[in-house]
Parts: C-alpha cells; sequence; structure tokens
C-alpha cells in the first residue's frame, strides 16, 4: 500500500523567516513578505498579531505600525524548499518539492526503518523545527489526501482514516482561486457534496482539472511524485529498449548498476551506507526500494543481494523504462588487507548478516546487550547498535558467580508461591496458570536497591533465586523484603527472568 508524506509550511520556506528555536525575536519588527500588495507570508510574531497571507499590505501596516516588509523572491523560495526536499531524502528514496510552500516524501515500504508512520512524521518535524521552520505533516495512501490533511486537519502530526476528505473544504482540492470561488456560488462549501454532484455539467464549466482533483482524492487516478536526485551523489542509471516487468530482468540489472557505482565508490575511497534504487515505469511513476548498512560497504555481490531481496516490494505496473540507484549515504573506507599468512585469523564478519537483517526487519529490531554498571538487574543492561564497538573505558559486567538469565522480564510479573519458611526457596509457585513444582533451588543472591540515586529504594531489598522444576524449565524468581521485615517490602514473589 502506498503512504505518502506531506508536508506544509505555514510560512513560505524562505531563509528571510526562518528563525531558530532559541532565537531571540523580542527586539526585531514583525516581518511579511508582499508580492503584488498582498502579504505572500508572514512570520510567526506578525502571525501573532493577526496578519495572515492574502491580506492587503495597507491594511497589516494599519494594523502593525512598524511592520517590516520585504519583497517575495520566488527563486530564492525555491531553492529552499529543494533544500528542505534533500533532507526528506533521509526519511525515503522518493523526495519532491510540492511548490510553493510543501514538500512530497512517499515512504512506502520506508516506515518500519524509523519506528512506524508515527515516529517518522514526530522526527520529521523536530528535525524542520529545530532549524526554525514552522511545519505541519500528514501521512495518507494518496499525495491528495496527505496534501489536503497537512494544511487542513489541525496541525501537528495527522495520520487520516479512509473518506476524511468528504468534510474538507473545497480549497483541498488544489483548484484555482477563481475555480473555487465559482464552485461557493454555486452552493459547495465541502469535498463530499462536490463528489457526489454530477461530473458531467462540472467538466464542462470548469475543464478536466475538477475531476482529476476529484479523483485523485478518491485514490481512483494516480499521482505520481517526480523525486530530487542530488547531483553530487554517486549513482548510475540505465534505460531500456524494451520495459522490464521481471524479477530476473531486474535482478541483471542491479548487477549492471552495483558494478558501476562500486568503481565510482573505490576511485572516491568510500563505502555505501544507504542506497537508493528507483524504479522508473511507463506511467511516469516511480517506484523505490532503499537498503542500508551498519558499516561502510563496496562489496558488490552483498550490496546486490540485498537490492534483490527487496525486489518482492516493487510493482512493475505496465513496465520498468529505466532504474536508478543512487548512493544516498557513504562514508571513508580504506583498501584493508583481507588476508595474510602474517597475521592470525580474523574473528568473523557478521556486518552482513547484520545489514541483511536490519533491512528486512528494520533498525531497531536488531540489536546487541551491554552492561550497564547497575545492582538493580533491570537497569544493568542497555540496547546498543548491533555492531557498535565496546568502549575502552566501561568496566560494568554482570556477576560471574551469579549467572544472569537469557531472558530478563521487564516489568517482573507476579507469582504465587509457597516456601517452607520466609527467607527459603519456594517448593512450587504458579505463573499463568500454570504451577510448577520446584526440584532445585540456589539462592538467596539479596540486591538492594539503588539508595544513593533514588531515595525511595534506601530500604528496598529483594532476595533471588534460581529454580528448576520438574520439567527441567529453570527461572529466576525473588521475593520482595528480606522476610523479616516488612519495611524492606511487601513478601510478594515475582518471576524476573527465564534461564
Amino acid at each position: 500500500m502506498r503512504r505518502v508524506v506531506s508536508v506544509w509550511f505555514p510560512t513560505l520556506p524562505t531563509d528571510r523567516l526562518r528563525q531558530p528555536e532559541n532565537a531571540n525575536t523580542a527586539a526585531s519588527p514583525p516581518l511579511v513578505i508582499v508580492a503584488a500588495r498582498l502579504l505572500t507570508a508572514v512570520d510567526a510574531a506578525a502571525t501573532a498579531l493577526g496578519l495572515r497571507p492574502g491580506m492587503n499590505l495597507a491594511q497589516a501596516q494599519a494594523l502593525v505600525p512598524g511592520l517590516a516588509v520585504q519583497g517575495a523572491n520566488p527563486p530564492a523560495d525555491a531553492a529552499a524548499l529543494a533544500r528542505l526536499a534533500e533532507m526528506g531524502l533521509h526519511y525515503a528514496p522518493l523526495a519532491a518539492p510540492d511548490p510553493p510552500d510543501g514538500l512530497w516524501i512517499d515512504v512506502t515500504g520506508s516506515t518500519h526503518l524509523h519506528g512506524g508512520e508515527t515516529r517518522l512524521l514526530r522526527d520529521l518535524l523536530r528535525r524542520l523545527r529545530a532549524q526554525g521552520w514552522a511545519a505541519h505533516a500528514a501521512v495518507a495512501d494518496t499525495p491528495a489526501v496527505a496534501h489536503a490533511m497537512a494544511r487542513f486537519g489541525g496541525g501537528g502530526v495527522v495520520l487520516p482514516d479512509a473518506g476524511v476528505m468528504a468534510g474538507l473544504p473545497i480549497e483541498a482540492l488544489r483548484l484555482p482561486p477563481e475555480t473555487l470561488a465559482d464552485l461557493r456560488l454555486m452552493g459547495f462549501e465541502r469535498v463530499g457534496p462536490l463528489a457526489a454532484a454530477a461530473r458531467a455539467p462540472l467538466v464542462r464549466r470548469f475543464g478536466p482539472l475538477l475531476a482529476r482533483r476529484l479523483d485523485q482524492a478518491a485514490g481512483t487516478l494516480f499521482e505520481p511524485i517526480t523525486p530530487i536526485v542530488p547531483p553530487a551523489l554517486i549513482q548510475a542509471r540505465l534505460a531500456f529498449m524494451e520495459p522490464l516487468l521481471t524479477a530476473e530482468a531486474f535482478s541483471a540489472v542491479i548487477v549492471q548498476l552495483v558494478d558501476s557505482v562500486r568503481g565510482d565508490l573505490e576511485r572516491a575511497e568510500r563505502g555505501a551506507r544507504r542506497l537508493d534504487l528507483l524504479f522508473e515505469r511507463v506511467d511516469r511513476s516511480v517506484q523505490a526500494i532503499r537498503v542500508g548498512t551498519a558499516r561502510p560497504v563496496r562489496d558488490a555481490h552483498h550490496l546486490g543481494r540485498m537490492l534483490d531481496e527487496r525486489l518482492e516490494r516493487v510493482d512493475p505496473g505496465l513496465g520498468v523504462e529505466a532504474m536508478h540507484l543512487i548512493v544516498a549515504a557513504a562514508d571513508p573506507l580504506a583498501f584493508v588487507q583481507t588476508a595474510s599468512s602474517l597475521v592470525a585469523e580474523p574473528s568473523p564478519d557478521i556486518a552482513k548478516l547484520v545489514d541483511r537483517l536490519t533491512n528486512r526487519l528494520g533498525e531497531a529490531q536488531i540489536y546487541r546487550i551491554a552492561p550497564v554498571q547497575s545492582d538493580v538487574p533491570e537497569r544493568s543492561l542497555r540496547r546498543v547498535p548491533a555492531l557498535s564497538p565496546v568502549a575502552p573505558n566501561v568496566t560494568a559486567a554482570w556477576p560471574a558467580d551469579w549467572p544472569r538469565p537469557v531472558r530478563l522480564i521487564d516489568p517482573p510479573q507476579p507469582i504465587e508461591a509457597m516456601a517452607l519458611l520466609p527467607d527459603q526457596p519456594p517448593v512450587a509457585f504458579t505463573w499463568r496458570r500454570v504451577r510448577h513444582l520446584v526440584r532445585h533451588a540456589d539462592g538467596p543472591e539479596r540486591i538492594a536497591g539503588e539508595w544513593w540515586k533514588r531515595d525511595r529504594e534506601w530500604l528496598s531489598v529483594r532476595d533471588y533465586f534460581r529454580v528448576e522444576d520438574e520439567a527441567g524449565r529453570r527461572f529466576w524468581l525473588f521475593r520482595r523484603g528480606d522476610g523479616s521485615d516488612t519495611d524492606t517490602g511487601d513478601m510478594r514473589w515475582f518471576l524476573h527472568g527465564v534461564f
């Protein structure tokens, strides 16, 4: 399913209106951008005083004396949008300006790499606002719905439901002002009634653009996005005499494209960190796949294999007439000696496995566990990238004489336990309505709270036991409290891990 992000800048994206979040604007007068005596953009201070785009300049100056006025600069605005679109390539291979005040980002197949659609939108807006841009964003199945909801959905992060266009004003259809004025004279205020009206009379009066916008909003007419490609990036493109339709043909082209960019990477002494492969279809739409690596890579076989594994996401439609491979991110990578009889055999390199798993499952799902200096078990570990090096000054480690379980349950789950004495291990316990009879037990290992970090834990005590049931399953249990003083805990039992 296609997913498209639309970003809207309420103030025209020009550097003259951009103000970082920490900027002191108290001393500067409100600023507006003017074209043909009309306000085309206003900064935050002017907005707070009631000025809006489309207002007459004379009226604005009467309302706000001392207003700073600058003429519109369309080339500068277009350049600013192009730079912002390049930033959008961080999230997906297909990003493009949406003049005069927006961006498109086709995130189909890329959202899982950023933790889902909501996290992607929030991170995008955070980056824009940190650079001083006021922005709203929405994601939808079609560019038309995303565009409308970014501007009429209330601001911030918007994930619209199906059929939401019906309740929006007709301005959401991106029609010329004169067409909108005539439609309002005919009594049309919302998209829903307009879409339900007879189509032929409307088309005869207003032309095919109205029908095209309605079809795009309904999702019955595909709306292509022409992505930008920064010219400074290493890239290769192949066009075909006849459109390609099969995965086997795509794989053969991938071999040629990867070999071409590999040569450029070698000459630049760089390795690929992110590759975007664009499929230009005969219907002018573009399909894209993206793969990333944990380390700089120039291995053509590895890069080609990762791209091949993503071909199942490509819909060739009526055929693909060109394929475009772009090295979207690259890092320095010098030549290294891979084998020698004078050096010891290197340790196995799992980077390729990590790359393939990350591109299939998402970066957040591939990690390793690193120890943290803490006495409390759930605080004694953290997730780090799968290939991150161990810092040389890290001394944290788990106790060697008291092994930790391979799976820690957070938060610990309460159980019903039976023990002969309060300070002895349980003889049986019930977890998830299943009763376990304990055959062997070892403990207790007493762990106190970190009272020097948290005042509430100065009396907290846990007694941990490793137990094995009659089926040979091993569990890590603890009793909250030392067994003699209720001030140290309520004597309840919990399951904290599984060996």
